[in-house]
């Protein structure tokens, strides 16, 4: 059966309530929120806390580059999770990979909260750290797809952009819920004053401040995961189950067949990824706030100038995923580039004049051209892969992107200024990994409004890339 142009049709032409469809975004919603919200406090810590409480004896410097690393190495271990949740929801439904990572990750957030530091167990503090970072890794690698898919797959055919919207404004929120925890929390335990020689763990954050947003994961763990528990299953993978079209083995297939797809997929959201985690990795708050650097802010406002941004990236993000259903996927990404690359240049000009105002303004300015790159991503990578491996195709595409664009673009940055004192460096090297994904989007036709349902295997003529012939 077709979708029907009528907003009550899900893409395999189920009837689908209102109500349906608003525990689909409201879980879509929640359950990425509280992801990233780990994921971020991790990032956060990583560059205010980690390097002197795990990393110290490796020296000022070293200790926080292997601290950014600590973030990127989780990105290593995205594509595992992909694999694994992208096989397991291609085969048995995206319902229960996203309880699953939903779990996995709170888990680990929630036990840093408990770790001993390097003072208290020598070596195997950073071990462990790095191992719980490892799990945050698998469970991110397979979270975002299924999050991804029950929204999209659940959306009438125009207004995909604004459902799939959903799970991505996840991700500024969890950036607010975060920065905004943060900075309670060192408002109440406050750690080393700028001109200050008090030591970090000599000071209430240091001792026992930086643990409680850790702590408090798992209350949204409970929250998260008894309203996934509540959304019933995809009707698209419902009809494939039903027809009993599920692919025996997804990956091989996507790799076999649709590998150059997949590698322009991922270099699309490389460009924005690289970008953003100038503050989702920590980088910006780092150098804005490390006494030994150039600005030397403190820390609790620099926390609620990223709470700021937090709130006009979700605005954009939502916007543009909306704007996406009329101006269409590639041309909406097209404006968000653009956007990009003045963020981008704005980014370390505004920054460096070292006041609070001046890195709202950087930060602020920044997240527009992140929202219109970010909103219709989850639309975007739903048109462009058959339904019956959909899930590997997006999850594995992602996973690839966040390795190439995020995983190492705080450690690249630090590297890049401790090696030149200068943020020039920095400034190009965003420039260029926001050029890598304009060229990418122009390489892919918009396909905006396809059929998404099983039926869409035999209507899905042209390969999404231009000049290639579909396998």
């Amino acid at each position: 059966m077709s979708a029907q142009p009528d907003g009550g049709f899900t893409p395999t032409g189920t009837i689908a309530s209102s109500a349906d469809r608003r525990r689909v975004v409201f879980a879509t919603v929640v359950g990425t929120t509280v992801e990233w919200y780990d994921f971020f406090i991790y990032a956060f810590a990583a560059a205010t806390v980690f390097a002197t409480l795990f990393f110290e004896p490796m020296g000022d410097q070293f200790a926080q580059i292997v601290s950014f690393f600590s973030v990127g190495i989780s990105f290593l271990f995205r594509p595992l999770g992909a694999f694994l949740a992208g096989h397991f929801g291609d085969k048995l439904g995206r319902r229960p990979m996203l309880v699953l990572t939903l779990l996995l990750m709170g888990g680990a957030t929630t036990l840093v909260g408990v770790l001993p530091t390097h003072a208290l167990i020598g070596v195997w503090a950073p071990v462990l750290l790095i191992l719980l970072r490892v799990i945050q890794g698998i469970s991110a690698g397979g979270e975002w797809g299924g999050a991804v898919l029950m929204a999209v797959e659940h959306a009438p055919k125009h207004k995909r952009g604004l459902f799939g919207a959903s799970p991505q404004i996840g991700v500024p929120i969890g950036l607010l819920l975060a920065s905004m925890v943060l900075a309670v929390t060192e408002s109440i335990f406050p750690g080393p004053q700028p001109g200050s020689s008090v030591a970090l763990a000599d000071t209430p954050f240091g001792q026992f401040g930086w643990r409680i947003p850790f702590l408090l994961s798992i209350v949204l763990i409970g929250v998260g995961y008894w309203v996934r528990l509540r959304v019933s299953e995809s009707p698209v993978f419902t009809e494939i189950a039903a027809r009993k079209d599920e692919t025996r083995m997804p990956i091989v297939q996507l790799l076999r067949n649709h590998l150059p797809l997949v590698i322009v997929a991922a270099l699309v959201f490389a460009g924005n990824n690289a970008v953003g985690y100038m503050t989702t990795g920590g980088y910006v708050q780092h150098y804005a706030t490390d006494p030994k650097g150039p600005i030397g802010l403190a820390t609790g406002p620099v926390f609620w100038v990223v709470a700021l941004s937090g709130v006009t990236w979700l605005f954009f993000t939502w916007f543009s995923g909306w704007l996406s259903d009329r101006l269409g996927r590639r041309t909406t990404y097209i404006v968000g580039w653009i956007a990009q690359l003045v963020g981008v240049f704005l980014l370390f000009f505004l920054t460096n004049i070292g006041t609070v105002a001046s890195l709202a303004a950087a930060l602020v300015i920044l997240t527009i051209g992140l929202g219109f790159t970010y909103g219709p991503q989850a639309a975007l990578y739903s048109e462009l892969f058959p339904a019956s491996i959909r899930f590997s195709g997006v999850s594995i595409s992602y996973a690839i992107g966040a390795i190439v664009g995020g995983a190492f673009s705080p450690l690249i940055a630090q590297a890049i200024f401790q090696s030149t004192r200068s943020t020039t460096g920095i400034t190009w090297y965003l420039a260029g990994m926001t050029v890598v994904g304009l060229i990418a989007t122009l390489l892919l036709r918009d396909r905006t409004g396809i059929p998404l349902g099983p039926e869409s295997e035999d209507e899905q003529a042209k390969s999404p890339i231009y000049g290639m012939s579909r396998a």
